[in-house]
């Protein structure tokens, strides 16, 4: 099909056009009572188009309106799902907020004044047009007295009928060209303010901290679980014990029923059903993790300092998946071996320390983990620092953060 044919096989090219008629209307309905339209001269005609403007000005001040009419922008002059405006990704190239300032109100009256000259004019060119085509049509048979167009008609003729569609097509290219024009114009007039643009973009920069939150939530939870159950269950079968292969089912299952707590309250707040989400862990909640470090073989000390109940929710939560990921990663990289957690309170700060004897040969293991990436990257956003790596024939973890 010819490039130029495409836009007439596309439903928004009409949709476009009758936006634009239905912005005569205020015009029309005022015509009627004056000075009419039976007849109207040409200063009339111009008359017509005027005389509305101070109305629609005044209606444009309503907050309202700028919502009316980007919703009414959206449906009829661009195409896709809700609207959307191709290459915003968004679908926000035309606002839908009521006006929030005297700089939107006025961008919405210059719209609505746009969108009632627009009108008018089409609604005036698709009567003549549409009446030229008749007239055409008309001539070709017999002599037309008073065919009711401006345009100038050639004699009457049979070969007029040849002419006829000439109107037609003159009257579709106009309505292909003032769609695309309008639509660059609602872009522009209806388009989001810049505090607009700022709040869309806080909101999208807050569901992406919210999506690498959760996938860290995952990530440490379902990891740490696997681990213990992979340990346990190689622990179980190297033992040949029937009484440690109960301790060791015992483990697993009670790692795996708070993994999946913890994978049905991140799910909640995904599927966002309106139902509370269950408790987040915190360190009121460590001597758990430290026994299902202690069932996987480890041997775990622990050193506990300071009122640990004190320590603020979101400190608290943070700390005990940070403490949770270095017993995973002890656990995977270096097996059951001798564990030392440290967790120290004081008015100003905590501090979380945990060591273990690296692997035979003395190999660093873990460096560059997602995992311990994920415990600096929790301590910067609390304010605090981490630290990972060998130091003195162990490895260790040591976090600081503030209470503040």
């Amino acid at each position: 099909m010819p490039r130029f044919l495409k836009p007439l096989t596309r439903a928004v090219t009409y949709t476009r056009w009758l936006h634009l008629l239905m912005g005569s209307a205020v015009s029309l309905m005022i015509a009627f009572i004056y000075p009419g339209l039976s007849d109207p001269a040409i200063a009339e005609w111009v008359l017509i188009a005027v005389q509305p403007i101070p109305l629609v000005a005044a209606a444009a001040l309503l907050p309202s309106m700028r919502r009316a009419e980007g919703l009414q922008a959206r449906l009829m002059l661009f195409p896709g799902q809700h609207a959307r405006v191709p290459g915003d990704d968004e679908g926000r190239g035309v606002s839908v907020a009521p006006s929030a300032s005297w700089r939107d109100r006025g961008r919405t009256a210059v719209w609505l004044v746009l969108r009632l000259e627009a009108g008018a004019v089409a609604a005036f060119c698709t009567v003549q047009l549409l009446g030229t085509m008749l007239a055409l049509l008309g001539s070709a048979s017999e002599t037309t007295e008073d065919p009711g167009v401006l345009l100038p008609l050639p004699a009457p003729n049979w070969t007029n009928a040849l002419l006829a569609p000439l109107p037609v097509l003159a009257l579709l290219a106009l309505a292909v060209v003032a769609g695309r024009l309008m639509a660059s114009a609602a872009r522009r007039l209806l388009g989001p303010s810049p505090k607009e643009r700022l709040a869309a973009l806080e909101e999208r920069t807050e569901q992406l901290l919210e999506r690498n939150r959760i996938a860290r939530e995952l990530h440490d939870s379902i990891g740490h679980a696997l681990t213990v159950a992979v340990v346990q269950a190689g622990a179980a079968r190297a033992a040949a014990d029937p009484e440690f292969t109960d301790r060791a089912l015992g483990a697993i299952e009670e790692t795996g029923r708070a993994a999946l707590e913890d994978l049905e309250r991140v799910l909640r707040v995904l599927r966002e059903d309106g139902k509370t989400a269950s408790r987040r862990p915190t360190l009121a909640d460590a001597g758990q993790l430290l026994d299902s470090a202690r069932a996987s073989g480890a041997k775990v000390d622990t050193e506990m300092t300071g009122p640990l109940e004190q320590v603020p929710g979101a400190v608290s939560r943070e700390a005990y998946r940070m403490l949770q990921e270095a017993l995973t990663n002890v656990l995977r990289h270096s097996g059951p071996v001798p564990v030392l957690v440290r967790l120290a309170v004081d008015d100003a700060a905590l501090e979380i320390d945990v060591r273990n004897a690296l692997p035979t040969g003395g190999e660093a293991t873990g460096r560059g983990g997602s995992g311990l990436r994920g415990i600096r990257e929790r301590a910067t956003l609390l304010g605090g620092r981490a630290t990972t790596g060998p130091r003195e024939g162990e490895w260790q973890v040591h976090v600081e953060l503030p209470l503040g």
